[in-house]
C-alpha cells in the first residue's frame, strides 16, 4: 500500500487542491498569463497545441520555433506572433533575451526531444516535452539534470494523466473499491499507412516509442505501483514500410503481490482500451487515450462520462500553475524516466525473443 500511495502522491493526483487562488498572480493584462513557444509545427502542435492554447487560462501562445519558414508567415497571422518572437533551431537560443516567453514546449521527434530540452533549459526557460520523454534512460537524466541547474522545471506531455476519468483510475488504484487488483489489459495503436519519420529507427519511430508508452505508463498509474519485471515480442507485417522499426509489440508487465500487465501497441491494428480485474469486480475505459471522448464504466453499473473540455488545455493549465504557484509539476521528468527505463527492458527482451527480464 506505501508504494501505492508514493506513486500516486508524486504523479500529481493531490496537487491541484494544495494550489492557491489563482487570482493572486493573474491579471488581465498579456503579460500575468506565461508565455508559451513551440518548438516544432508539426501536426500535433498544428491540430492540438496551438488550438488548445487559445482555450488556457494561464498560459498563452506567444512564440514558434521552426525549420520550416514557409509555415512562419500563416502562424503569425492566425495568432499574432510577432517577429521577434519568431526563431529556428539554430537561433533558438536566443529566447534566453526574450521575457515574453515563459515556457518552451519542445515538440520534436523523439530522437530530439533530449538536445532541445537541454537548450530550452539552458536559455533559462521552463520546459515541457512530449512523450516519450527521450530515447534513452540516459537521455532523460541528462534533461533532469539540465533543469535542475537552470532551476527551471520540465513537464512530460502525458495529457492523460491530467485527464478526469484516467485520475479516477489512479484514485482506484489507491482505495480499490473492487478489491485486490488482479490484472490490467491496455492497447493503444492506430493503423498507419503514412508513418514519415516515425519509421525511422535513427528518429525514435516504431509503435512502442509512439503509442506504446500510452499502456505502458496507463499500466503503471492504473495499478499505483511500478513493474519489477518484463517481457516483450515485437512484429512487423508490412516489411517494406516497417523495415527499420517495430510495427507491433506485445509486452507484459510483472507488478509486486501478482498483479500482471498485458499490452498491446501497433501501427497496424485500432485498439484503444484499458480494462482492471479485481478480486470483487472490474472497471474499464474505452476509448482510454483519445483526444476527445474519454469514457467506460464498472461491473456494478457506474458510468464514467467524458469530461468534456479539452485535454492539452487541461494540461497546459495545469503545468502553468505549478510553475505560477512554484509547486512540483503534476508529470515530472523523473516519470518519463522511468518509462523509459521500463521501455528499454521492453526492446532488450523483445530482441531476444520475448525472454523475462528483471527491471
Amino acid at each position: 500500500m506505501k508504494n501505492r500511495r508514493t506513486f500516486i502522491k508524486t504523479s500529481g493526483l493531490f496537487l491541484a487542491s494544495s494550489f492557491l487562488p489563482v487570482t493572486t498572480f493573474l491579471g488581465s493584462t498579456r503579460k500575468k498569463k506565461l508565455g508559451v513557444a513551440l518548438v516544432g509545427l508539426g501536426g500535433y502542435s498544428t491540430h492540438q497545441l496551438a488550438p488548445a492554447l487559445q482555450e488556457t487560462q494561464y498560459c498563452e501562445l506567444r512564440g514558434i520555433v521552426t525549420g520550416s519558414p514557409e509555415k512562419i508567415p500563416r502562424w503569425q497571422e492566425k495568432y499574432n506572433i510577432p517577429d521577434a518572437n519568431v526563431y529556428n533551431y539554430d537561433t533558438m537560443h536566443q529566447i534566453a533575451n526574450n521575457d515574453d516567453i515563459d515556457v518552451i514546449y519542445i515538440v520534436l521527434p523523439n530522437s530530439m526531444h533530449a538536445e532541445y530540452t537541454i537548450k530550452a533549459a539552458n536559455a533559462g526557460k521552463h520546459v515541457w516535452c512530449e512523450k516519450p520523454m527521450a530515447m534513452n534512460a540516459e537521455e532523460c537524466r541528462q534533461m533532469i539534470e539540465a533543469c535542475e541547474k537552470n532551476k527551471v522545471k520540465l513537464a512530460i506531455g502525458y495529457r492523460l494523466q491530467h485527464e478526469k476519468n484516467n485520475r479516477i483510475m489512479m484514485k482506484w488504484a489507491e482505495t480499490t473499491p473492487y478489491g485486490p487488483m488482479q490484472e490490467v489489459k491496455a492497447a493503444a495503436g492506430f493503423y498507419n499507412s503514412n508513418p514519415g519519420w516515425r519509421a525511422e529507427k535513427e528518429m525514435g519511430g516504431g509503435a512502442m516509442y509512439d503509442m506504446g508508452v500510452y499502456p505502458l505508463n496507463t499500466s503503471r498509474y492504473t495499478v499505483g505501483r511500478e513493474p519489477i519485471a518484463v517481457s516483450a515480442k515485437s512484429h512487423t507485417t508490412r516489411d517494406q514500410l516497417f523495415k527499420e522499426v517495430d510495427e507491433s509489440m506485445e509486452f507484459t508487465l510483472e507488478f509486486p503481490d501478482g498483479i500482471v500487465a498485458n499490452c498491446r501497441t501497433s501501427f497496424g491494428e485500432n485498439m484503444n482500451n484499458l480494462e482492471v480485474t479485481c478480486s470483487n469486480g472490474s472497471y474499464y475505459l474505452q476509448p482510454f487515450q483519445t483526444y476527445t471522448g474519454v469514457k467506460g464504466g464498472t461491473s456494478d453499473g457506474k458510468i464514467l462520462e467524458p469530461f468534456g473540455k479539452n485535454q492539452q488545455a487541461v494540461q497546459m493549465d495545469d503545468d502553468a500553475l505549478a510553475i505560477l504557484h512554484d509547486k512540483p509539476m503534476m508529470v515530472p521528468g523523473e516519470e518519463g524516466l522511468k518509462d523509459i527505463v521500463v521501455l528499454e527492458k521492453i526492446f532488450a527482451s523483445a530482441a531476444k525473443n520475448g525472454q523475462r527480464l528483471k527491471i
